[in-house]
């Protein structure tokens, strides 16, 4: 058996902590494009973002991720502390 390590990448992602999407000032610009486009979208108090594995549920205060290839999903708190540090 062979042993992997995650190539570094460097990700954007933001916090989701805030309900109202027009209240999204400081988002990044690929986020508010995915709003604008309907690819996310908030529905009973969480953010739904559609992905190529169907519609994914983040929950308040999980991180939400744009990928190497611009792909957006989420990911909760925990796993994003254990996986990412921020790049300064």
């Amino acid at each position: 058996m062979a042993h992997y390590r995650k190539k570094p990448v460097v990700i954007e992602a933001v916090r989701f902590d805030h309900l109202d999407t027009t209240e999204w000032h400081n988002v990044p610009g690929w986020l508010r494009n995915a709003v604008e486009d309907r690819t996310v979208f908030v529905e009973d108090k969480k953010l739904k973002i559609k992905t190529l594995e169907g519609v994914m549920t983040a929950d308040f205060k999980d991180w939400i991720i744009c990928g190497v290839k611009g792909e957006i999903y989420p990911c909760k708190p925990d796993i994003f502390e254990a996986t990412y540090e921020e790049v300064i």
